[in-house]
């Protein structure tokens, strides 16, 4: 399984590195963050009952993601904060109640670790692991917006190149919910860079009500955007580096702008069937 990068601090749980925290300026701009960045289980765990393969699917980690997050943390020389376990051990995307935080089945895969876990044992690992995610991400945007500019977040993910069968024809996606400051300058940006066939809230939406983005983003007014990117294109460390610096570009100019750095409050239309698309009313 694979592990966090042994040259970085993080928070420390119960003996287990839970966070990796990559240093950067305090005055960058932008956060960089990664929900699902490692498919690592604390060894009191095993392997939750699985065989060691699974744990190279997308059930287990966002592919390709923290080594696009890494590669874009030292081109802006901005800190990073990214999980150090497997989301089958709870997932750091989803609020703290989400009937999903800890997952049963994924893709057709029962894991047999999870199966019966009861209320205690997921109060254990929010407590022990999720919460320690959500609050090292929380430390990091205080510590840069005392130093100023107000930061905005980027959070990389990764997504499957075919989903039940149907192919997906999107590069990259970029997620948001009523926030579209972030997202909107992005998509100009990446659209002048000459990619084509952005994902718009595709392959997911980007609203949801607890996850990452809903409580350091919406909630405080920051800046923010959900990148998407396809984890063919991202499966070894040399591309996760190409696609890193073809996002520098636009993402610098997008940040560029004085309302990324601005707290600004937008609501959210999570729960709702309301879905807006970046090109309206353009």
């Amino acid at each position: 399984m694979q592990g966090a990068s042994q040259d970085e601090s993080g928070e420390t749980t119960g003996g287990y590195r839970a966070v990796e925290e990559i240093a950067g300026r305090a005055d960058a701009g932008v956060l960089f963050i990664c929900d699902h960045a490692s498919n690592a289980l604390p060894p009191e765990y095993g392997t939750l009952g699985l065989a060691a393969s699974e744990f190279d699917r997308h059930i287990a980690y966002d592919m390709g993601a923290a080594d696009v997050t890494r590669a874009l943390a030292k081109r802006f020389n901005a800190p990073a904060v990214l999980s150090c376990f497997s989301r089958l051990l709870i997932d750091t995307n989803r609020g703290g109640d989400d009937p999903t935080l800890v997952m049963r089945i994924s893709d057709g895969s029962i894991i047999p670790g999870n199966a019966r876990v009861d209320e205690a044992e997921v109060d254990r690992r929010r407590s022990r692991f999720w919460q320690a995610y959500r609050e090292a991400v929380g430390r990091k945007i205080d510590e840069m917006s005392a130093a100023g500019p107000l930061p905005a977040i980027v959070s990389m993910h990764s997504f499957t190149p075919v989903w039940r069968g149907a192919p997906r024809p999107w590069k990259l996606g970029l997620l948001w919910d009523l926030d579209r400051r972030l997202a909107v300058s992005l998509l100009d940006a990446l659209v002048a860079a000459g990619h084509e066939n952005v994902g718009d809230n595709e392959p997911y939406d980007g609203a949801l009500v607890g996850d990452t983005m809903y409580e350091h983003g919406t909630r405080r007014g920051l800046a923010h955007v959900l990148i998407e990117l396809r984890q063919d294109l991202i499966g070894t460390r040399e591309a996760a580096e190409v696609w890193a610096g073809q996002l520098a570009g636009p993402l610098a100019k997008a940040l560029a702008r004085p309302e990324m750095h601005r707290a600004e409050f937008y609501g959210s239309r999570a729960g709702t069937s309301f879905r807006p698309r970046l090109t309206e009313g353009k």
